[in-house]
């Protein structure tokens, strides 16, 4: 039984054993465990600190964008507004524009056809004066005929004017 293998191996493995309880072996490698242990499970902490400070750094981002989204709704929303306003300002102003016109449009027909008749009568005042001289002219001869001829002449065109 001395010489089997696996007593020598059972044998080391005790005088293996006494040795590290007696040197403090154990308490080493429980400290180290346990510091080990300290340190992993500082880590779980730490990564549990930074999981919840990026969940609130989602949440307030997630809230902004909502805020983001809103404001740029109102902003869209001011702008169809704004161009609605303008449209119906440019409208009001073209249909006054369009009245301007037209007022100003007729009033310058009526002063030109206000002024065509006027032309028209002029002319036909001459006209009729021109033949009225003519036709005196030639009836009447003389002297008397002439100063005649003047004040009738002077009568029409104070008559017709």
């Amino acid at each position: 039984m001395f010489m089997t293998p696996e007593f020598w191996v059972a044998v080391a493995f005790v005088v293996f054993m006494g040795v590290v309880v007696k040197t403090g072996a154990f308490a080493g490698i429980a400290k180290s465990l346990d510091d080990r242990a300290k340190r992993i499970q500082q880590e779980l902490d730490d990564a549990k600190a930074l999981h919840e400070e990026a969940k609130r750094v989602l949440a307030d981002y997630q809230k902004r964008r909502v805020e983001a989204e809103q404001e740029a709704a109102a902003i869209v929303q001011a702008a169809k507004e704004e161009a609605e306003r303008f449209a119906a300002e440019s409208e009001a102003k073209l249909k006054d524009f369009v009245a301007r016109r037209t007022a100003l449009a007729e009033q310058r027909i009526a002063q030109a056809e206000q002024q065509a008749s006027n032309d028209v009568r002029a002319a036909a005042a001459e006209a009729a004066i021109k033949a009225s001289e003519e036709i005196l002219r030639s009836s009447v001869k003389g002297a008397k005929a002439d100063a005649l001829i003047e004040a009738g002449l002077k009568d029409v065109r104070a008559r017709l004017n």
